[in-house]
This record gives structure tokens, sequence and C-alpha cells, in this order.
């Protein structure tokens, strides 16, 4: 509703405006939502998906109002520019500039979009900071037998390798290094099978490739299986992303780990971060409810001011203290028993996990203990309104990963508000504070009850990855105990986690602006209208 308004006023300038979302359900449901309002105001509105043709597309983007996916918008508009390259010569160009009786330009490239005058971007912190420096990629078959056996024969030898004696894994920095020993030994058998394993660089490179696969990228987390072919799951959303493959032979180490068919390496024809598309629009501006500690970034990067409004009632959600344990076993068990407690008393649960191997688990779980449940998942994601509808119904359990089912209110079944309301359960910390704090939102809307808490154990991948060792040993020997110097030690070295993996992502982010700002001083040939 809050962007209805703006998106008015932007239609009616005739340029089109085009409102980003992050799922396709929400781009649908918004639209139809607010078709009656658009058309009371002479506006016609549509939406894009990711199933869509070129022709639906197309005729979306006249739409006055378009909903997309900041994945669907973007990808469109590289696809418009391999389109624009498509003729380069000079008979090309002129043609271009041939009118036919209707006054349609004559050999001009069947573009999808129709300009980028204006953008409102829902979950705004979340597409312009977290997911700011993904680069989408669209790409080209490029097949090499040579290639596509490489990948099967680096995978090989990765498995003769063992960690510490022959190669490093740094799950800070998530990269792999050989050591001095990995490298003779891999020396060796370059000698012994030719061809590109003589060459050292080349050889190196494969085999770590194959090592990040094996030590980085875990089935269920990362990606999972489908029809015997490696889907992404996007780690933001928790989401499929069956059009998605990892780039630079990635996408083909992993395939090789799991003994799949290796798919032939794809040229790059185009990339674009999300950074660098939504700074092309003439207008941007966005929502969300989490946006006020980025508020500098906003600034720096886009321009934006951050201006905070009130909720229209009180937020009394109750936030409970943390529940931290020394070992991961512990936590989970810990999470079962304080469901079923919630669950007895009648109050619907909601619970957040990172990975879909994390909502299996902990589904396996419930299931030991006759707990009927429904999990919202990756492999779920068809099921996701109808999951989400219901999550506040009395007895009601719901496993989620990440931010699935975002964007959708929660609405209490009866008598629920007398209990408590919807009870939020978190069974990890995540790398930002702002995205627990997404997750805890979805309890306690529009002013009804609601709680939140959060689990965790000392052996979480944040704490693995940015908590240094000599404090992972400190929160073991504090872990268990309930009284106050406990637990403010133990948050302090959550806070500590968290804090560093946000300066990492931070400065990534400064690196791509950096670069982006680069590319538009020096490679920008034409200035804006």
């Amino acid at each position: 509703l809050s962007a209805s308004l703006p998106s008015a006023l932007a239609g009616w300038r005739g340029r089109g405006c085009h409102v980003v979302t992050t799922t396709d359900f929400l781009a649908q449901r918004d639209a139809d939502t607010l078709r009656p309002f658009y058309k009371a105001c002479g506006l016609t509105v549509a939406h894009v998906d990711a199933d869509m043709e070129p022709d639906a597309r197309r005729e979306a983007y006249q739409a006055d109002i378009t909903y997309a996916t900041n994945k669907e918008v973007t990808a469109d508009f590289l696809r418009d520019q391999l389109a624009q390259r498509g003729g380069t010569g000079l008979a090309q160009m002129l043609l271009r500039g041939v009118a036919d009786e209707s006054g349609r330009m004559t050999g001009q490239p069947p573009l999808v979009q129709r300009g980028l005058a204006m953008a409102i971007v829902d979950e705004a912190d979340s597409v312009l900071v977290d997911e700011a420096v993904t680069p989408l990629i669209i790409s080209g078959e490029g097949p090499n037998a040579d290639q596509v056996e490489a990948f099967a024969q680096a995978a090989q030898l990765a498995g003769e390798l063992t960690e510490r004696e022959h190669y490093r894994v740094n799950h800070r920095y998530h990269e792999v290094t050989l050591t001095r020993k990995g490298e003779d030994m891999l020396a060796k058998r370059g000698e012994t099978l030719g061809g590109i394993w003589t060459g050292i660089r080349r050889r190196e490179e494969l085999v770590i490739q194959a090592l990040q696969a094996r030590e980085l990228y875990q089935r269920g987390k990362q990606y999972v299986i489908q029809e015997d072919k490696i889907v992404i799951v996007d780690e933001f959303t928790g989401r499929l992303m069956p059009d998605r493959t990892w780039r630079a032979g990635l996408h083909q180490a992993v395939e090789a780990k799991e003994n799949l068919e290796i798919q032939p390496l794809k040229e790059t024809l185009a990339r674009l971060s999300f950074q660098r598309y939504f700074r092309l629009y003439d207008k941007l501006a966005g929502m969300t409810g989490t946006g006020w500690e980025g508020r500098s970034e906003f600034w720096r990067v886009y321009g934006l001011h951050v201006v905070r409004i009130p909720t229209h009632r009180p937020c009394i959600r109750v936030q409970h203290r943390d529940e931290v344990f020394a070992h991961a076993d512990d936590r989970w068990h810990a999470v079962a028993q304080q469901v079923d407690a919630m669950h007895r008393s009648g109050r619907p649960v909601l619970i957040g996990t990172r990975s879909v191997a994390a909502s299996e688990k902990l589904s396996d779980m419930l299931t030991q203990k006759e707990l009927q449940h429904a999990v919202l998942n990756a492999t779920k994601h068809a099921e996701e309104s109808q999951i989400v509808a219901g999550a506040g119904q009395p007895g009601r359990i719901t496993v989620a990963t990440n931010m699935a089912g975002r964007g959708t209110d929660i609405k209490l079944g009866r008598s629920i508000a007398e209990q408590g309301g919807l009870a939020v359960i978190a069974t990890e910390r995540h790398e930002s504070g702002r995205i627990d704090r997404q997750l805890f939102g979805r309890a306690a809307r529009q002013g009804d009850p609601g709680s939140a808490m959060a689990f965790w154990s000392l052996d979480d991948e944040l704490l693995l990855r940015y908590c240094p060792t000599w404090r992972r040993w400190l929160g073991r020997r504090l872990a268990g105990g309930n009284d106050p110097v406990r637990r403010i030690l133990l948050n302090r070295i959550m806070r500590s986690a968290q804090a560093r993996a946000e300066r990492q992502a931070a400065g990534q982010r400064r690196q791509v602006l950096k670069s982006d700002d680069w590319l538009d001083e020096y490679l920008g040939f034409a200035a804006k209208e």
C-alpha cells in the first residue's frame, strides 16, 4: 500500500515504474492486490516472473507500473544490452535509424524494457546492500570436451589430498590454499597425467576449485540436486535458482564432486552487479523495516536518504535472551524441546533455519516427537503462500529456511493473541544483525503480541569463520550457565563475530563500488539524458 502512492505518481509521468520485490510470488500478489487501485487512477499494472516469454515480458514492461524481482529486471536489462550489440556494422546502425510507415524503427533489436525511469525497491537493505555485489551473468554455450574431462580429473585428484597435510581451508575468507607438500604431490601427478596438468598454475587452479567444491559448498545448503542436476539455493532467501550457475568452473567442480554429468563450461556474455544496475535508474527509492543501520551506505552508494517512519501501533514483541550451547547437537535438542513446549500451549511457532539441510534435520526431530509441522524451504517453494497463510493458526508449527515467506503477514488465528501470539525461533544467528531482526519481525506485527528468541552454538559456521579460536574456547567454558555475567560475555562473542562479518562484507561492497565507478568514468561514452 505504501508503494502504491509513489508508483501512481511515477505511472502518470508515462515513463513506467518498476516495483522490485524479492520473489515472483510477491510480484504477482502485489500487482493483483493493487490492480483496482491503479485502475481507479487510470493506470495499468503488470508483473514479470521467471517463466515468462520475451513477448509477455515486453508487454508487462509497457504497463505504467511493473512488479518484478531484482533478478528478473537485471537479467532483462542485460539481455537488452546483448540484443543491442547484435549488429555493430555500419549497415545495421543505419538501418536502425529508418522508420517504417507506422513510425516504428526498422531493424531495431527486440528490446524488452522501455527504460529505467524509476524503481521502488521492497526489502531495500536486502536487495541494495546484502545482495548488492552479487553478479548477475548472462552466459552462452562454450562446449569443450577437454575441459569437461579436466574437471572430473581434478575431483579425483582432490580426493587424494588430505586437509592440513596437503591443503588448508580458511572458512572465514571462503578459500582453500595448497601446502608445499600438496604442490609437490600435484607436480608428480601432473607429470603422469600430461596435457594441461603439466602447467603449474592451471593444475593448481583446477584442484583448488575442486577442493572448494568439496569443503565449502555443501548439499542442502548452497545447492540441492533435482533431476540429476545441481540447482543453486539463494542463501539470502532460501529459494531455488534453477536457471543460475556458478561461474569460472565452480558449477562444474560441484557436478564432478557429486558424480553428476558435467555440463560444458559456459562463456560469459554479459555481467552486472545489482549495485551497479540500480544506480542506472533516474529515480530510486526503497522500503524496509531494517534499513536505519545501513543509512550511511545507502547515502554513499546510491545517494539516498533514509527516513524513519514510526509504526502506527506500538510493537509489543517480547524478545527473550539467547540460548547458547557448546555443541550443535545440544542446540537442536533444545530447539525441539522448546517447540514442543510452545505447541502444547497452543501457540503457533515459526522456526527459522539457515539451510535446507538444517530444516530437514529439525523436521526429522519434530517427526520423532510426533509433532505435525510444515516445512518451507528451497525444495518446497511452490507451496510457500499456502504454508505462510496458515502459520498463525493455533498449534501450527512451521519450519522455514532463512527468510522464506518474507513479505507476507502471518495472520493470527482466533484466541492466539490472548495466548501470546506467534512465537519465532531462530536456530542460528546470521552474519548481519539486520537479518536476525528481519526474522524476528515476523512476530508481533501490526500491534499484535508475539515473542522471539535465538538458539546458537559455539560451532556454528558464523563463529567458525569470524571468531578467533581463543574466543570459541572461552565460549565453551561459559556455555550452559544462566548467570548474567556469562550471558553478557557470550553475547559479546556473538556481536564480535557479526561485526567482523559485516566489516568484511562492507569492504567487499566498497571494492565493487570502486570498480563500478572506474567503469563509469573510463568506459562511459554517453552522458545521462
